[in-house]
């Protein structure tokens, strides 16, 4: 049975089973979320060769040219998700992204690929916001980090699936078949979601939870407010104010944004490095990449959020504390892991951060999902989404990527130069030969002596290495403010449940 009703009153109650059934569709839809966003970086390597593109271009495929309508709609999108059916706008959100993704895969041209990515982006932008206040009024307060670490475990997960499955399509099919074989079957999970999954009414959880006591039946939803333009535009400064106006929830915005940017950026090169540093094929990347980010990201989502749930019944500051401890942990261990010169070390290293990395997701949506009252929680993902992704999906990968463009043409000059630092320093100086016009799409051209093709070849891999490198530092930078963010948080919890 899917629902019951409180005693005396006509509003449901949901049973443990049809949470955890809408808890498992919305993680589904969210791994597709991050299949479909994600793949690019698997199968990356094998655009740019046939595309004959630059890591900038990679990079915007990845990032700007996805975020940006997925920004920019995510906000009108969460309004309207605080006013009509939340389920609806996630299931027609689907089949869009779905649709744009499967599409991907006919490009012929740099700009044809933007184009559709800007779709996924625009389909993309209506799934998070209204499945955070869809859980967000189906679990209770002090289960929401761990609820909302169930959904955000769709991260690695769709990560994972989108690296085995596109590495694997893009070596035995072709890139092209990898965007449409992973892009369709969307399609029909945004049908059983529309058919399963039952719209709570607005604030149902957030009573003491003692259903069969008459005095505390679930009161009555609050009601919905007439529609004009300037209540939209109060409505989105009230919910700004709150993020950006509370130290502690403006430095988990801060911690969050950060912490992603370095992500994104580093995210999105990742498979390329062991393909141009090791000489692996894109189907052994995918497995490598995929399932370390399946069990140790998918570990870290988990337990911060499940963590942070049960220490925050001690201190409230544990919804700080938790993401600040591990991401300046995972911070000495992840360089470390890319430093080393043998691929099966590095994959085995790089088991251990991602536990402690991406402890920060869960925790910090949860604290933003607490801190608006229940027809705001929509908003609320969707202003921290447009501040984060616009600043981290949409700047980290072509950060990295213009970064290891320049780290290639320095080294590939300057075959003999030392550490990272030096290659900094050097980068934009001025060459005897220009990187992009002798290795097109990051390799020698056919026909090119073997020597220029090594060249091409240890500059590309040395510069990723690099590039990846300066990006994981963002992490230590996110865990300052996030440890900043504890500073007042337990207070700041105390108002918001006295509200």
């Amino acid at each position: 049975m899917g629902q019951a009703r409180a005693p005396g009153g006509d509003r449901p109650l949901y049973s443990k089973g049809y949470k955890a059934s809408v808890l498992g569709l919305l993680l589904a839809t969210y791994t597709f979320n991050f299949i479909d966003r994600t793949i690019i970086a698997t199968i990356g390597q094998a655009i740019k060769v046939d595309l004959h593109l630059t890591d900038t271009q990679l990079g915007l495929l990845g990032g700007l040219y996805f975020a940006l309508l997925y920004t920019i709609l995510g906000i009108p999108i969460a309004r309207l998700a605080e006013r009509w059916n939340r389920v609806s706008i996630i299931s027609i959100s689907l089949v869009i992204w779905s649709g744009f993704t499967a599409l991907c895969g006919t490009a012929a041209s740099f700009a044809q690929l933007a184009l559709y990515r800007f779709g996924v982006g625009v389909g993309e932008a209506g799934c998070s916001p209204p499945s955070h206040s869809l859980i967000s009024d189906y679990y209770a307060p002090k289960q929401r980090a761990s609820a909302l670490s169930i959904y955000s475990f769709g991260i690695p997960l769709g990560t994972m699936f989108g690296a085995v499955a596109g590495g694997w399509l893009a070596q035995e099919l072709s890139w092209r078949a990898a965007f449409v074989i992973v892009g369709l079957p969307g399609i029909l999970l945004a049908l059983l979601v529309k058919l399963i999954v039952k719209e709570p009414p607005r604030g149902h959880s957030d009573v003491v939870e003692t259903p069969l006591e008459p005095e505390a039946i679930i009161p009555a939803e609050p009601a919905k407010p007439a529609f004009s333009i300037g209540r939209e535009f109060s409505e989105l400064w009230a919910v700004t104010k709150v993020l950006f106006g509370k130290w502690p929830v403006l430095h988990m915005v801060l911690g969050v944004t950060i912490a992603s940017f370095g992500s994104y950026g580093s995210g999105a090169f990742v498979p390329p490095y062991f393909v141009r540093a090791f000489g692996l094929g894109l189907a052994q990347v995918g497995l490598i990449v995929g399932l370390i980010g399946g069990f140790s990201a998918g570990l870290g989502t988990l337990v911060g959020g499940f963590f942070s749930d049960w220490a925050g019944k001690r201190s409230a500051k544990w919804y700080a504390l938790t993401p600040a401890i591990g991401l300046i942990v995972c911070t000495p261990i992840y360089i470390v892991a890319y430093l080393q010169t043998d691929w099966q070390m590095t994959a085995l290293i790089l088991l251990i951060p991602g536990v402690f990395h991406y402890v920060y997701l869960a925790p910090t949506f949860g604290v933003v999902q607490n801190s608006v009252e229940p027809r705001r929680r929509a908003t609320a993902t969707a202003l921290l989404f447009f501040f984060l992704n616009l600043i981290a999906l949409g700047g980290g990968p072509v950060f990295t990527g213009w970064l290891i463009d320049h780290l290639a043409g320095f080294h590939f000059n300057h075959p003999q130069a030392g550490g990272i630092f030096a290659a900094l320093g050097g980068m934009f100086t001025p060459g005897a030969a220009d990187f992009a016009s002798a290795c097109p799409g990051g390799i020698a051209p056919k026909g090119a002596p073997v020597e220029a093709a090594k060249a091409c070849g240890a500059a590309m891999a040395r510069a990723t290495q690099q590039g990846i490198i300066v990006s994981l530092c963002f992490y230590a930078w996110a865990g300052v403010h996030y440890t900043l963010a504890a500073i007042g948080m337990v207070k700041h919890m105390k108002s918001r449940a006295g509200a």
